[in-house]
C-alpha cells in the first residue's frame, strides 16, 4: 500500500524508507515549540536534574501567550522565569507576548510541508495545515526532545475526512468542526491522524485550513494535516519565506482511498456546540434565542484574521445588545496591525467590542474575559468545557465568529445568516 501523508513524513524523521501503523519509531525533531504555561517552568528542573542542555538552540521556538500580560504577582514571575530561562539556554527563537503559539509560529515561516514538529500544547495540530506532522507532547517528553533531538512516537492511523462542494454565506471552518464533532464525537480520531480533504477544503484560505487542523484535537487526534499546495505555498511567500525554500512536501498523492467520513459542505448551516463538550453541536435553530451575558472573539481557534473580518461583515453598522460584553482578543499582534490598517477593528470598536491583549486569556481561564457563576458566553474558542472560561457555574456555547457576532448584536444565540444579506463578500 501507498504510504499516508502522515506516514510519508514519520518515515522520513525516523530514517525508514517506509513504516506501518502501530509501529514505535524514534524520529529526529525538526522544530521544537513550548510556550510559559508548560514550558521552561515544568521542564527546566528537569534538564537541570538530568545535566542536559538544549540539543539545537536553532530549532527551539518559545512563546509566552497564557500568563500574558501578567495580571498577578504569580503570573508575573512565570513570565520572568520563562525570560531569564530562554535568555540563560541561549533561545534565538523567542517570542514575547506577540500572540497565541499556534498562530505566531506560522506568521514568523517556522512550518513548512514536510517537517516533523513537536509541540508543547494539545492544539499543536493547528500546524498541520501547512502540510506537516505535528503533534502535541507533554513536559516529560518536551525534556526529553530538547535534551536529545529526538522523540519516540506509535505510528499513527489516518482518518479521511472529506468534505465536497462548497461553504455557503454565514458559515465557515468552524461550523464544519463543529458539525464533525458532533456527528463524530469526542474521540472519533483518538491515536490517529485527521487527514482533511475535498473540494471544500482545497477552497478554503490558509487561515481556514488551520482553524480545521486546530479543532482535530476535539476528535481525539495526534495531529490533523492538509496537503500542501499552491495555497500553502502561497502562505509562506506571504509569511517571508524564500521562493528556493518552499517545497511541495510529502502530498501524499498516492494515497486515496476512499474517505472514512464524507460531508458535504453545501449542506452546511451555522452550529452552535451547547455546554458542556464541542460535541454538544448542532444547527443554530436548536438554539435560537438562548440569551448571552458575554460574547467572546478570541482563542487559536477564532481570533485570526479572516475570523475577525468574518464578526466585522455582521457587525458593520450595528450595535452590540444593551447588557452583552462583547470581547475581542486578537490572536497576534500582527493580527491586531493588519485589523487596524484595513479597519476591521474601527468597525469593532464602533459596534461597541472591546479590545483585549493577544494571548490565549479567557478562553483557557486566564486574564480578562473569564465568567461568574450563572453566568453566558458565546465563544469562537475550541472547548467549553465545564469551568474552563471561569467559575463552574458559568456556560458556554461553541460557534463561528460570524454567529457570536449575531449573537452579540441580537444578545441572544442568533443565526448569522439574515444579518449577512446584502453585505459585501458575505
Amino acid at each position: 500500500m501507498t504510504a499516508t501523508l502522515a506516514e510519508q513524513i514519520i518515515a522520513r524523521a525516523a530514517g525508514r524508507d517506509r513504516v506501518a501503523p502501530g509501529e514505535i519509531v524514534t524520529c529526529r525533531v525538526d522544530l521544537a515549540m513550548m510556550h510559559d504555561s508548560g514550558g521552561p517552568r515544568r521542564i527546566a528542573p528537569i534538564l537541570e536534574d538530568l545535566g542536559c542542555t538544549v540539543w539545537d538552540r536553532d530549532k527551539v521556538v518559545v512563546v509566552t501567550d497564557h500568563f500574558v500580560p501578567a495580571v498577578d504577582a504569580e503570573s508575573a514571575a512565570i513570565g520572568k522565569l520563562t525570560r531569564d530561562w530562554v535568555a540563560g539556554a541561549g533561545i534565538k527563537r523567542f517570542h514575547d507576548m506577540e500572540g497565541i503559539c499556534h498562530v505566531v509560529l506560522p506568521e514568523y515561516g517556522l512550518l513548512r510541508p514536510g517537517m516533523f514538529v513537536a509541540g508543547g500544547d494539545s492544539h499543536s495540530t493547528t500546524g498541520g495545515a501547512f502540510g506537516c506532522f505535528m503533534f502535541g507532547v507533554g513536559a516529560t517528553d518536551m525534556a526529553a526532545i530538547l535534551a536529545t533531538g529526538e522523540t519516540w512516537i506509535r505510528v499513527p492511523g489516518t482518518m479521511r475526512i472529506e468534505w465536497s462542494g462548497r461553504v455557503g454565506s454565514g458559515v465557515c471552518a468552524k461550523d464544519m468542526m463543529l458539525l464533525a464533532c458532533g456527528r463524530l464525537g469526542m474521540g472519533a480520531a483518538r491515536n490517529r491522524v485527521v487527514e482533511f480533504t475535498g473540494p471544500a477544503v482545497r477552497t478554503l484560505a490558509m487561515d481556514e485550513r488551520m482553524t480545521l487542523c486546530n479543532m482535530a484535537a476535539e476528535l481525539g487526534a495526534m495531529s490533523g494535516m492538509i496537503a500542501a499546495d499552491e495555497i500553502t505555498a502561497q502562505a509562506l511567500r506571504d509569511a517571508g519565506v524564500a521562493a528556493d525554500e518552499i517545497r511541495a512536501g510529502d502530498d501524499g498523492s498516492g494515497a486515496r482511498p476512499a474517505p472514512d467520513v464524507s460531508f458535504d459542505a453545501g449542506d452546511l448551516v451555522p452550529q452552535v456546540a451547547a455546554p458542556h463538550s464541542p460535541a454538544n453541536a448542532g444547527d443554530v435553530a436548536g438554539h435560537a434565542g438562548t440569551a448571552v451575558n458575554q460574547a467572546y472573539i478570541g482563542a487559536c481557534t477564532g481570533a485570526k484574521l479572516d475570523d475577525l473580518r468574518m464578526a466585522a461583515r455582521v457587525l458593520e453598522g450595528r450595535r452590540v445588545a444593551p447588557g452583552v460584553r462583547l470581547l475581542v482578543a486578537p490572536a497576534s499582534t500582527r493580527i491586531t496591525a493588519a485589523a487596524a490598517a484595513d479597519g476591521i477593528l474601527a468597525i469593532l470598536s464602533e459596534a461597541g467590542a472591546k479590545l483585549l491583549p493577544s494571548g490565549c486569556g479567557a478562553c483557557a481561564g486566564f486574564g480578562a474575559g473569564v465568567l461568574a457563576d450563572g453566568e453566558t458566553c458565546i465563544a469562537t474558542t475550541a472547548r467549553n468545557f465545564k469551568g474552563r472560561m471561569g467559575a463552574p457555574g458559568s456556560r458556554v456555547y461553541l460557534a463561528s465568529p460570524y454567529t457570536v457576532a449575531a449573537s452579540a448584536v441580537a444578545g441572544v444565540i442568533a443565526d448569522p445568516r439574515p444579518m449577512l444579506e446584502g453585505a459585501a463578500d458575505a
